[in-house]
């Protein structure tokens, strides 16, 4: 099958011809209908990640936000059929460890959680067919009539920015979120936001961004290159922000959001840093300490909550197929790749079969 594999850090992911991936006994190989191609795809592609010994190997599938259908069944299998359409959850998890068994399997400690797309033991969805480990806790049943272009839109990301916003935070109609950086995850949680029935302030320091933040229901757009962002959150919303997402990861971006909430305000980090930061930032802590500031991290999606954010999408309230700007072919995923260098992408591009 054809696949687009790292074989060197910042160089063009190269399309080659690869094995095809077989079930184990309790997995299944899913037909790639789509998948989003995500800012962490390219942390993975630029060799980020080695200060958490999260670095990826050469030789990796990339690829971690797919729908598609089932192809072929592990013996063991008993909730997952050939033919059921299926998300995937970039968080893989092993099902029976103490935080799946709660609910949490998206932070798995379990002896074999996955990470979907990052590792060997689990190659990724920039692919012709993907294998789906432990499907009975894993797979996601889509429900009819639902676009698979919509649900790689779904991805991480929307699963990610409702996961921060609903299960995290706790956001609540009425309160102000400031969403820091506006691409495919920033312009989620302001979709979400929106749905929860909070207020929205939009920054970023690009335009195109900030007219996407706009349509998608931004009440208030601030352009961090033209004006200081934490006091025009501050000003905004009269005294800060109840919750803050940084959904960028650099240093500025994280401590703006940090600064912009109001006592008692929670900020939630979603971004990864970059080999700037690698994986350390300075934080004003005497003062979340004095205005008793949360400070919470959100990464994915139980695969067992995803059915709240299924329903949505099936009843027509969320549409992350609003966010997406472009659809592309397998050959094209390492051209638009190396565009996120230099942010020359807006909202969320989904490679399509």
């Amino acid at each position: 099958m054809r696949a687009a594999v790292l074989r060197e850090h910042g160089e063009p992911l190269s399309i080659d011809d690869v094995p095809e991936p077989t079930p184990d006994p309790e997995g299944v190989v899913v037909d790639v209908e789509a998948c989003g191609i995500c800012r962490s795809d390219w942390h993975a592609w630029m060799g980020h990640g080695e200060w958490a010994d999260d670095a990826v190997d050469a030789g990796q599938i990339l690829g971690h936000e797919p729908a598609g259908r089932v192809v072929e069944v592990g013996d063991r299998v008993e909730t997952v059929r050939e033919g059921d359409r299926v998300a995937l959850p970039f968080n893989l998890a092993c099902g029976s460890c103490g935080h799946c068994r709660t609910g949490h399997g998206n932070v798995c400690t379990g002896d074999h959680p996955h990470a979907l797309g990052f590792e060997r033991s689990a190659q990724g969805a920039f692919a012709e067919r993907v294998h789906l480990p432990s499907a009975d806790y894993n797979a996601i049943h889509l429900p009819d009539g639902v676009d698979s272009r919509d649900v790689a839109a779904l991805g991480c990301r929307f699963m990610t920015a409702y996961n921060a916003l609903d299960a995290r935070a706790g956001l609540r109609p009425g309160e102000w979120v400031a969403v820091h950086g506006c691409g495919g995850v920033g312009l989620s949680a302001i979709q979400v936001a929106g749905v929860l029935g909070a207020r929205v302030v939009a920054v970023d320091v690009r335009e195109a961004a900030l007219d996407a933040a706009a349509d998608l229901g931004a009440e208030v757009l601030v352009n961090a290159g033209e004006a200081d962002a934490v006091s025009a959150v501050r000003d905004a919303t009269d005294g800060g922000a109840h919750v803050s997402v940084d959904a960028l990861g650099v240093a500025e971006t994280c401590r703006n959001s940090v600064r912009c909430v109001r006592p008692r305000g929670t900020h939630v980090q979603v971004g990864l840093t970059t080999d700037e930061e690698r994986g350390e930032v300075s934080l004003p802590t005497d003062w979340m300490t004095r205005h008793e500031v949360s400070f919470l991290g959100a990464r994915g999606m139980p695969p067992t909550s995803a059915d709240d954010l299924l329903s949505l999408l099936a009843a027509d309230r969320v549409e992350p197929g609003a966010l997406v700007t472009r659809t592309v072919s397998l050959e094209a995923v390492p051209d638009r790749l190396a565009a996120m260098t230099d942010y020359d992408t807006v909202g969320v591009e989904v490679m399509t079969f």
